[in-house]
């Protein structure tokens, strides 16, 4: 193996050129015809034409002025007849709410009398009373139907 000091002074400068270097390349391209985009064109255009007719032929006729009047009174007349039979239902309830409260009152009225009634002392009234003493009616004859009145003793 050889060394040399790379600090020498005297060491010999070999200066080497590099060889040119030459390559040839193909590129080969290849273009296609596309027609994408131009279907993807016509498609959307056909579209947009669909929906502008969709749109134009659906259309309603416009309302006149007195057909407007007309749908505005109806509506008026409608809220109007819900507006009175919410206030006939609030009324009738308001009703049915007095009726349960009189029988409420009704109830504990009587369970209060009920009560001062069994709390009171029982009132004693003494006085004299005749005394009725009936005599037995006479047996019937055997040969006749027995007749039953309500004065008769039963016994």
């Amino acid at each position: 193996m050889t060394y040399t000091d790379p600090n020498d002074p005297n060491r010999p400068t070999v200066v080497v050129d590099p060889a040119p270097v030459y390559t040839e390349t193909t590129e080969t391209v290849v273009v296609r015809e596309s027609n994408t985009g131009w279907w993807i064109a016509g498609i959307l255009g056909g579209l947009v034409v669909i929906a502008v007719m969709f749109i134009l032929f659906n259309r309603q006729a416009p309302q006149t002025d007195d057909q407007i009047l007309a749908a505005e009174v109806a509506a008026a007349e409608a809220e109007a007849r819900a507006l009175e039979a919410a206030a006939a239902g609030q009324i009738a309830g308001a009703q049915a709410s007095v009726e349960v409260a009189r029988a409420d009152a009704a109830r504990a009225e009587a369970e209060a009398r009920a009560a001062q009634a069994r709390t009171a002392e029982p009132v004693v009234i003494e006085r004299e009373v005749p005394v009725v003493v009936q005599t037995p009616a006479p047996a019937p004859s055997t040969g006749g139907t027995a007749v039953v009145t309500p004065t008769t003793p039963q016994g």
